[in-house]
């Protein structure tokens, strides 16, 4: 028996390459280069299962309407969809394992089942597995179907026969296709079986949701040209160790980017969380240095975030740490302190954390980073009820963050009643019980914090 032909190809972009190298040609990207089973079947029987080709139409005749969306019955999840699921749509959802991927879409079609025709595609857990999942749940699964299947071909025919108005495959890397020779989850397999599943959502209306694997640096698993190919990527976010779940939109052809759902782990599966600010706000018995409040913008959501900063005498090379912000725009930071408030921190160690395992990664944590590190250098609280947000420049000026209004006011519903916000976010119309501070530049922000009783 002759050996089979191997190539190499990319795991970012998909090209490939008859000989491995360090990097991708197409791509440029680096030690992204796998070996694979070169196909053997010939061009025509390679694509002889694509859809018929479409007439052509002029853009003005086609008659756009505005499509139903259905709701999950999970408020959260709903919000990150944009406001639940489309018809026709596919969306991708990845994470770590044991995060909660496969419980959340088994409440959310079972839930579904009451009132739409669901089908649960099952590739990595038997039906018998499944079904204690949601025995533990207390799910009811009465109209609820189960397929447990990898094969791409017969998938899609239990598709066409059954036609679910909602379908789950979990997950993408398990199927595989009797038109590639290669392996289940390798980059033609993953590649070819997504395309032919979002081929059969577009033209039967089939709402279809991915759930994919993510690499060990917390990327989707598989060639790019997966997200590409999708509508909808949700990403689940938290640490497996505790009870808070983040869903986060990073893709969304048919609503915003950027939202975010939050859930916590009960016993019963993931919960809505109703309150998201409280769990990102530390219970501290009384006012602590080194603590600051900060509203962040979470798509349409204003979220109450702390900012915990530490600052301690260096015996070495000074440390700069951060856990939920962005590493390096810290240094950029404390070189802003020195220039222009005249606080040194260079033979000091900084450690900065965003409580609640949360990611903030717009600037307009810039200013509360700050005003945690100078409290905890200084080991004097900051004010009680005191939020702060803001971004800091090169030049010492203090940025306005968008929706600065919507902010002030979440804020003032938490009972805060102060607040150091840019000039440019001074609201025109006073914000109820809230004392509002505007600066325009980081000197005057440290002024303005040691004057505030």
């Amino acid at each position: 028996m002759s050996k089979a032909k191997t190539i190499y190809t990319c795991t970012e972009c998909g090209a490939t390459a008859p000989k491995w190298q360090g990097q991708c040609p197409d791509c440029s990207a680096w030690n992204t280069l796998v070996e694979t089973v070169a196909e053997k079947a010939s061009p025509a029987a390679r694509f002889q299962s694509l859809a018929p080709a479409a007439k052509l139409q002029v853009l003005s005749e086609i008659e756009a309407r505005e499509a139903d969306r259905i709701p999950t019955g999970i408020g959260e999840f709903d919000r990150a969809l944009g406001g639940g699921l489309l018809g026709g749509g596919v969306v991708l959802i990845g994470g770590d394992p044991g995060i909660g991927k496969s419980t959340l879409l088994l409440q959310a079609l079972a839930g579904l089942s009451a009132a739409h025709r669901v089908l649960y595609v099952s590739g990595e857990e038997s039906g018998e597995q499944v079904a204690l999942r949601a025995r533990r749940l207390s799910l009811e699964t009465q109209r609820l179907q189960l397929l447990a299947e990898i094969n791409l071909e017969k998938i899609l025919a239990a598709l066409q026969a059954e036609k679910p108005q909602v379908a789950v495959i979990d997950s993408i890397q398990t199927l595989w296709s009797d038109q590639l020779s290669s392996a289940p989850g390798s980059v033609a397999q993953v590649r070819e079986c997504a395309a032919q599943l979002t081929r059969l959502a577009k033209t039967t209306g089939i709402c279809v949701i991915l759930v994919g694997h993510v690499t060990k640096e917390g990327a989707l698993a598989g060639p790019r040209v997966l997200e590409h190919i999708v509508d909808t990527v949700l990403y689940f976010e938290g640490d497996t160790h505790s009870s808070f779940r983040l869903i986060r939109a990073f893709k969304n052809r048919f609503g915003a980017v950027n939202e975010l759902g939050v859930f916590a782990m009960t016993e019963r599966g993931l919960k809505g969380v109703s309150n998201p600010s409280a769990m990102f706000l530390s219970q501290h018995g009384q006012a602590v240095p080194g603590s600051c409040v900060m509203v962040t913008q979470e798509g349409t959501r204003p979220l109450l975030v702390e900012v915990q900063a530490l600052v301690d005498q260096s015996h070495g090379n000074p440390r700069r740490l951060t856990v939920g912000l962005e590493a390096q725009r810290l240094a950029m930071l404390l070189a802003v302190l020195h220039r222009h408030a005249g606080i040194v921190c260079f033979d000091q160690d900084v450690f900065v954390n965003a409580v609640g395992g949360v990611r903030i990664t717009e600037p307009a944590a810039d200013l509360a980073v700050l005003m945690a590190i100078i409290s905890s250098l200084k080991n004097k609280a900051l004010p009680d009820k005191l939020i702060v947000f803001g971004e800091v420049g090169l030049a010492g000026e203090v940025r306005p963050a968008p929706r600065g209004q919507e902010r002030l006011r979440e804020a003032a519903k938490l009972g805060f009643t102060r607040a150091i916000i840019p000039e440019a976010n001074r609201p025109r119309q006073a914000v109820a019980g809230m004392q509002v501070i505007a600066v325009s530049r980081v000197e005057e922000a440290v002024e303005k914090m040691r004057s505030i009783d």
